[in-house]
């Protein structure tokens, strides 16, 4: 039993239910109000016959309501290359996890190339560089603050002639309270449609998952600025700080299709929710 559900059970096993420091244990475990309110109703309907293993199985069947089924297997597109953004706050580990990805999926047999669109931090370019090295994989790059969208472009050309069965989008770190990097986001949305009009055919958001409510208001912004299909969650590392998943998906719908789970290559999974509510929360 890990992080989350084991400190309700620890405080169910007590003679006399503190509901207050049930609700808190939620809360601080980033379930968020609604569904904290929400699964406290459920267990108080149960009166005196609640035990701590009704509470945690009250826990897991709300959760799994509310977090969409896990989604298909990323696949490439018939007749042509799948552009994937992976955009997010400078800190969340989303060059790392745009790296991650591309060797997620070339494990998977699949021709992948990365473009380095985050243009105004040299050590992002750098950074990719390296894991691009790593994986052997190869990497679109320009020159210091050049124009984010014609490196996306360019690559998305490149990666088309190559016959390349994914094209994955680094983009700058954004603080998504400015205004004008969200616009830059919509114009890199703009110039891969060119060449593709449903290009950029996946938008993965990366939060990190200790941020807890910080994570959940990027979301929102994210996604007021361009639709996301899917999150990466990085540092879940057990630690009962997971709930922001459940917090966003209740709030917005919006699947979360990678976790990360350590600073090893490998260390990107594919999310299962099942897997989530039993072993990580």
């Amino acid at each position: 039993m890990a992080g989350l559900f084991k400190k309700i059970f620890q405080r169910l096993s007590r003679d006399k239910v503190d509901w207050d420091e049930i609700e808190e244990s939620l809360i601080l475990g980033d379930i968020g109000l609604p569904m904290t309110t929400l699964i406290i109703e459920r267990m108080r309907d149960l009166g005196r016959s609640l035990n701590p293993e009704d509470a945690i199985t009250i826990c897991r069947e709300e959760i799994l309501k509310i977090i969409p089924p896990s989604p298909p297997e990323l696949c490439p597109l018939p007749e042509s290359t799948k552009v994937i953004l992976v955009v997010g706050v400078n800190g969340t580990g989303k060059t790392t996890s745009a790296a991650k990805l591309a060797n997620y999926l070339k494990q998977l047999n699949y021709s992948v190339m990365l473009a380095a669109a985050d243009t105004f931090r040299a050590a992002a370019v750098e950074q990719l560089q390296v894991w691009a090295d790593r994986i052997d994989v190869p990497l679109i790059r320009g020159s210091n603050n050049a124009d984010p969208s014609s490196v996306c472009f360019e690559a998305q050309t490149a990666a088309l002639e190559a016959g390349c069965d994914f094209l994955i989008c680094d983009t700058a770190g954004r603080i998504h309270t400015r205004h004008n990097l969200m616009e830059e986001l919509k114009k890199i949305r703009r110039t891969l449609g060119k060449r593709d009009p449903a290009a950029p055919h996946e938008i993965f958001l990366v939060v990190d998952a200790t941020t807890g409510s910080n994570a959940l208001a990027q979301a929102r912004q994210f996604n007021e600025a361009t639709e996301l299909s899917g999150l990466i969650v990085t540092k879940l590392d057990g630690s009962g700080k997971g709930g922001v998943i459940v917090s966003i998906a209740h709030e917005m719908a919006i699947p979360t299709r990678f976790i990360g789970i350590g600073e090893k290559t490998e260390d990107l999974k594919s999310f299962c929710p099942e897997h989530f509510v039993q072993h990580i929360l």
